[in-house]
This record gives C-alpha cells, structure tokens and sequence, in this order.
C-alpha cells in the first residue's frame, strides 16, 4: 500500500510541479504587460515601422484591388492606377545592377581563396539540397493530390507559346554565363530565337517518276534555325561571373587591389543608404501593385475545379517547402530559433510578394539580414547575389508540379523515368531562370519538351499564375536568406580569422587603439579557444 501511495505521488508533484511553472509564466506575463510603458510602445513601433507599414499596405491594396473590381476599369486606367507602382519596380531594378556588381566584388575580395573556397562549396551544397528536395516535394504533392484528374474539358485557352530547343537553352545559358561584352550584359541576354531559311536542293532525275523531265533539278523547302539573338533584360548569370572572378582578382592583388576594393565598397555603401531611402516609399508601391493585378485578373468565379485544385497543390507544396524544410534546415545546422530570424526578413518577404522578382527584392533582401539578422556582410554580399540567380526553390518546385499536372490534363501516365527526367530537368531549369516575374513560365517550356508533352499547355494555367509567382518568389528570397544564415554559421571559424577588409587578426590586433572586438590573446591555447567560441556575426 505504502507503494502504491508513493506511485500516486509521484504523478502528483509532477502536476502540481507543471501547474505551478504555468502560474508563475503567468505573472511573469502579466507583469510584463502591466510594466510596458508608451515608450516602449513607441519604441516597438519605430523599430517595426517598415514592417508594420508593408503589412498595412498589403491589406489597403487587397481590400482597394476587390473594392474596384465591379468597376471594370479598362487597361489604361489599370495602367494609370498601377503607376505609382510601377515607379517602385523601377527604383529598384535601377539598384540590383550596381548592387550586385559591388557586392559580389567587394565580398569576394574581402575574403581569401581558402574562405571564398569553403564558402562557396557549402552555398553550391545547400542550394543543390533545397532545390533537390523542393522538386521531390512538388512531384509528391501533385502525385497525390492529383489535380488534372478529368481531361482538358474545362479549359477553353489555347494560346501558342514560344517553342524551345532544351539544347539552345542549355547553350544559352552557357553563352550568357561569359558575356562578350561586359557593357552590353548590363541591359541585354542571350536568348536563341528560331528562324526560316529556304535551302536548295540540286536533284538528278533519271526517269520519269516525278513527273519530271531527265536531267538535274533545284528543289527549294524551307527549314527552322536557331538565330543568336537577345533580349532587354540584365544578363545576372555573365555578371556574377565577372565579379566573382574579378572580386577575386582584387583580393589576390593585395595593396594594389585597395583602392579598387575601396571604390566598391563605397559603391556599396551608397546603394544600401539609397535602399534605405526607398524602403519609406515600399509600402505605397507594393500597395498600387497588389491592387491593381487583383484589378486585371480574370474573374475568379469562372476558374474550373481542376485549375482551383492545382493552385491549392502548388500552395500546399511551397508551404511545406517555405514553412517546414527550409526552417528545420536552419534549426539542424545552427540550434537557433527559425522563427526569429524569419521575423527579421519580414520586409524582404512582403517586399517579393508585391514585386513578384527576387532580384528587385535584392537591396531589401540585404538590408534585412545586415541589419535585423545580424549577418556577417562578407556573406551577404557573395551568398545573395548568386543565390538570387541560380537558386530558385519555388521555381524548381512549380516546374515539376505543373509539368506532370499537364500531363495528367492530357490523361498521359508518367512512368518513373520520365518523372526522374522532369526533376533533373525542372531543377536544371530553375537555375536559368531569370529573377524577373513570370520568368518560370518561361523555362516551363524545356521542361515540357523534355518528356514530350504539349508547350501549348502552359497557357492552361497562365490564368493563376500571376498570384502563384508570387509565392514561389516569396519561397525563392527565403531560400536564399536562409542559406545565407546558414552558410554564415558554418563559415564563422573563416570569417573570425579575417577582419572586414580581408586582412588577418594580426592586423588587427596591432591597431587595438582603433579597435576594441578582440579578447588580449596570452598564448596559443588561448587562441584556439577563442576562434572556436561563437560568433555574433
């Protein structure tokens, strides 16, 4: 009995243990509140102001979009009302240019080769895992949601899309990685387009099977071939080559290389205090932008059930990508909170909702993870810009979703290989993608052919496809700011070993009067201790 007494005694404490730490969380609580002051609201407000006023702005523009709907604005008044909007895509795209140029060059010669190796190998790591794992995830969802069940009944577009060679765009990309002209990659990109050529023919005939007399005859057809061509829009895959390799030039040149690193790093100085400016006018521009595409979208009373599943299967997809996998990756590699510093990139994220472009998201992008995040510069500036080209999560994710939804449209069964060809396909293609709205519809096209399915297809959801660009962009900044935070963790040991400016501790140290970061080093023991402790940055 006394046992058994003792066993129900045990569960006991405990719960009176669990209910006591509630209590006293509870006035901890309730004390806190009692203790906030009007400074320390006004505080709140300042610090979040660009936050809270990107957020009020988001709701203003979807209550505005609805509100003028049954007004039936026409495409110019769309045009005028959006105006205000358009000014901020060209604020920013008018930075992404010199910022990406400046960054890339001054983090890389900021680093040694060693740094940026080991750097690099585990930016190239986490982008190739992410993308990975995000196409296995749209393949998985569409296979098991199975929106295209029911054929192509309900879908009455039928459009023509540009047809593309896999192989042109492969070369394309290739070409546009090493721009002939540097000038000329600043406004313009490779992009193959197909021609018509007539080409003769010389026949001899010998007989009279053809209805032709003996003799040699020119027979004329015409063939399609691929033309070099370009397009208006910056070549950010040749221009984070060139930085990159010239960014690492400089850093080998040494005292040669400073003043050049000196005018970059003010060139980047410059770009984020006009960032910094343009952040104030965020809120109005992404408001006239969200408003006005609600206003010009297609009634949405009219979009089918299969199209209605397929958009709730890409956002249950980029959710579980943006929400769960990328967050976990984060906790598993640093132990910090996700939560936190997803708080910090709330700008940023809001930011690529309304301009649905990574790269016009670039300067808000840096300024959050500097600024709020606390992330080392070093690593923002060589992370970011390569990560806004070529790692594209969402994009990946989309583009192997919406390629087996299309074949399930056409009622046409993928068998292992080809959904295996469409996951190496979507993620090769996710890397050209251009950082510009709508850029996977685009590169949905190599996807499709590679597996044989019909490119007219891709105008059977081109109807939902402005409001889902906009969360695969969302995913795409959140991708790349959290390989930054990750690549800075497994990089702090690298980057503890060089100060802003490249150079080593010992440089440092020698001018402690200037500086005061360092703990006084004793002795090689103390050393090793130091440079494995944590790090702020």
């Amino acid at each position: 009995m006394t046992q058994s007494n003792g066993e129900n005694q045990v569960p006991r404490d405990r719960f009176q243990l669990l209910r006591q730490g509630i209590q006293n969380r509870s006035n901890r609580a309730k004390k806190r509140v009692q203790n906030i002051t009007k400074d320390d609201v006004k505080g709140f407000l300042t610090r979040n102001a660009f936050v809270l006023l990107t957020i009020v702005a988001v709701t203003v523009g979807i209550i505005l979009g609805f509100g003028l709907r049954p007004y039936k604005m026409s495409y110019r008044e769309v045009v005028y009302f959006s105006f205000p909007g358009e000014l901020l895509m060209r604020m920013l795209q008018m930075l992404v240019l010199p910022l990406l140029v400046s960054s890339l060059i001054t983090g890389m010669a900021a680093l040694d080769s060693r740094a940026s190796g080991k750097m690099g190998a585990r930016a190239v790591v986490y982008y190739m895992t992410t993308t990975v794992i995000a196409v296995f995830i749209g393949i998985v969802m569409v296979l098991i949601i199975h929106p295209g069940k029911g054929g192509k009944d309900e879908f009455t577009r039928r459009d023509k899309i540009e047809q593309v060679s896999p192989a042109d765009a492969f070369l394309d990309l290739i070409r546009n990685m090493f721009p002939p002209n540097i000038v000329q990659a600043c406004t313009q990109q490779f992009k193959t387009t197909y021609g018509k050529r007539v080409v003769h023919v010389r026949v001899t005939v010998n007989d009279s099977f053809f209805n032709l007399t003996n003799g040699t005859h020119v027979l004329s057809r015409e063939e399609v071939i691929p033309v070099l061509g370009t397009v208006n829009s910056i070549n950010a895959l040749g221009l984070v080559v060139f930085s990159m390799g010239f960014g690492l030039i400089i850093g080998s040149m040494k005292e040669q290389g400073q003043p050049l690193r000196d005018f970059f790093d003010c060139l980047n100085e410059a770009i984020m205090r006009l960032v910094a400016i343009i952040m104030w006018y965020a809120p109005v521009g992404i408001m006239f932008l969200i408003a006005g595409k609600i206003v010009e979208m297609d009634d949405i009373t009219q979009m089918g059930s299969q199209l209605a599943m397929y958009t709730i299967t890409v956002i249950v997809g980029l959710s579980i990508h943006a929400l769960v996998v990328l967050p976990t990756l984060y906790f598993l590699v640093t132990r910090k909170n996700p939560v936190v510093f997803i708080g910090g990139l709330l700008q940023a994220l809001i930011t690529a909702i309304g301009t649905s472009s990574s790269s016009a998201t670039l300067p808000i992008t840096f300024k959050c993870l500097e600024e709020n995040n606390g992330i080392d510069k070093r690593v923002t500036r060589f992370v970011l810009p390569v990560g806004a080209t070529i790692n594209m999560d969402g994009t990946a994710l989309y583009e192997a979703l919406a390629a087996i939804f299309i074949a399930q449209v056409n009622n046409m069964e993928m068998n292992f290989g080809q959904i295996l060809t469409i996951s190496i396909t979507a993620t090769a293609a996710s890397i050209g993608a251009a950082g510009i709205p709508q850029a996977g519809l685009v590169t949905m096209v190599i996807v499709l052919t590679s597996v044989g399915l019909p490119t007219d297809d891709i105008t059977l959801i081109i109807a939902v496809d402005w409001f889902l660009d906009r969360l695969r962009t969302t995913t795409n900044v959140l991708g790349d700011s959290i390989g930054a935070g990750i690549v800075a963790h497994l990089s702090r040991h690298e980057l503890e070993g060089t100060g802003t400016d490249g150079q080593t501790d010992n440089s440092v140290v020698e001018e402690k009067d200037k500086t005061y970061q360092l703990i006084p080093i004793n002795n090689e023991h103390d050393n090793d201790k130091t440079a494995d402790g944590d790090s702020n940055m």
